[in-house]
């Protein structure tokens, strides 16, 4: 154990968090998403780390207790748009993930793309890594841009 760091980010998905660099991408999914068949990826294999356990709020909240968002994107979050519905419909899942972006500081809502479910797939052939957890909500899907840690220096 280490002191500081939420127990729901494993040494495989510490790792992995430490191994992306500014640009790269992560996605926490929800237990319905096609994790294995994306994790291939068109450069080969991408890591997959299981936490069958937790909600996809639950690993975001860790998650990103470690992971700055992309400050120099407009929309550093994305997440599954629900098919069926007009566009900027949110289930609630989706509503409360926002809600603790905004509410802990990660990003504000307008930062948050909702993003066609065919088109979300292929931003997530090009992510860095796929969390998928144990939640039942269907379109619980995030992608998270890394931005970078450290002051930004301006001329």
């Amino acid at each position: 154990m280490l002191k500081g760091i939420p127990p729901l980010l494993t040494p495989d998905l510490l790792k992995v968090l430490a191994q992306m660099g500014h640009g790269d991408e992560i996605v926490i999914a929800d237990a319905n998403f096609t994790a294995h068949t994306l994790a291939q990826g068109p450069h080969g294999p991408k890591p997959l780390i299981h936490l069958p356990g937790a909600s996809v709020q639950q690993v975001a909240e860790a998650v990103l207790a470690l992971l700055p968002l992309d400050a120099a994107v407009e929309q550093p979050v994305a997440y599954m748009q629900v098919c069926a519905q007009p566009p900027g419909w949110q289930s609630a899942q989706q509503r409360s993930v926002i809600e603790m972006l905004v509410q802990g500081g990660h990003a504000s809502a307008a930062q948050c793309q909702p993003t066609e479910r065919f088109a979300f797939y292929d931003r997530v052939r090009q992510a860095h890594a796929i969390v998928l957890t144990g939640e039942l909500q269907p379109y619980g899907n995030f992608l998270f841009k890394k931005g970078v840690i450290g002051e930004v220096l301006v001329p």
